[in-house]
């Protein structure tokens, strides 16, 4: 990797924030934290390459795999962790890897990002395969825990992405390299403010586009759903209501009758029919609703 690390550098317009009142240190924060959709949205023709072949791999029967240290880890376990609550995936579809394991999720894990050979294990314990994506995040992509992982995963047939916030070096082991440059931190080499604001929405477009394409969306509509807890009923009731006109009292007996799943609940309705009719008829437009009740 380039070895002038854009995120160890000084940013100039922070350089007297010591000095500044607690307003004027805000409105540095603020705009510097401005620039950074513009900075993704530069990067947004490698994210789609990346994207898609994720899609393809879940096509596949493939796994997704954030791997990183630090506040990369953790925002890789975040936005795994979403999947099965947001989309109602199985949690092995997307995982978030850490060094220096769970523990660090909480605690900071020194020197952890610099064993690759536990990077390399890693791979190893997942069983990672030709159908599988990883996706290493890297702020100053130099993590030698992530680099290992990778290349370990390149030697087992999985696609493999690089996710940085530094001019990268070509590596012949990745396969999609996302480089997102926000420049220098507010506070130099604090990657968790501007680059962990640029991954984090970067990720989230990652696993939003890859499940509105695998159908889990109706519209914007969030109608692969199973309620479990009030708040879902309550969210899955006004998704049935918006889409069939049902009021509120009838949508949730329909929500009932089909064990809380909304896209469910909602092909019963469409064909009049019950929900094991319903399940076979989804599954056999790979859970497309469009072409349902379109």
């Amino acid at each position: 990797m380039n070895s002038k690390k854009i995120t160890e550098q000084q940013n100039s317009n922070s350089m007297h924030i010591d000095k500044q009142s607690v307003e004027e240190i805000l409105h540095i924060i603020n705009n510097e934290d401005a620039k950074i959709a513009n900075c993704v949205q530069n990067a947004i023709p490698q994210i789609s390459k990346f994207v898609n072949a994720v899609i393809n791999s879940f096509l596949n029967k493939g796994r997704l795999f954030y791997i990183g240290a630090g506040t990369s880890g953790r925002l890789g376990v975040l936005d795994a962790s979403e999947c099965p609550p947001t989309f109602r995936t199985n949690s092995d579809m997307v995982q978030g890897i850490i060094a220096g394991g769970d523990i660090a999720l909480r605690h900071s894990v020194e020197g952890a990002e610099d064993d690759g050979h536990a990077g390399k294990n890693e791979m190893e314990i997942y069983n990672v395969n030709k159908q599988d994506v990883v996706l290493g995040i890297s702020a100053n992509g130099n993590a030698q825990f992530i680099l290992h992982a990778l290349k370990e995963a390149k030697l087992r047939r999985a696609t493999t992405g690089l996710l940085i916030c530094n001019i990268p070096q070509k590596l012949d082991y990745i396969d999609h390299i996302i480089s997102v440059i926000v420049g220098p931190e507010i506070i130099a080499g604090s990657t968790r403010m501007k680059a962990g604001t640029a991954t984090k929405m970067i990720l989230n477009m990652i696993t939003t586009t890859s499940m509105i394409k695998l159908n889990k969306t109706y519209g914007n509509l969030m109608v692969d759903l199973t309620a479990c807890n009030k708040k879902l009923w309550d969210r899955g009731c006004r998704i049935i209501s918006k889409i069939t006109n049902l009021n509120s009292k009838e949508s949730m007996e329909l929500l009932n009758s089909a064990d809380g799943e909304v896209k469910i609940a909602i092909a019963m309705w469409k064909l009049e029919c019950n929900k094991n009719t319903a399940r076979k008829i989804l599954k056999d437009v790979n859970g497309n609703l469009s072409k349902v009740i379109d």
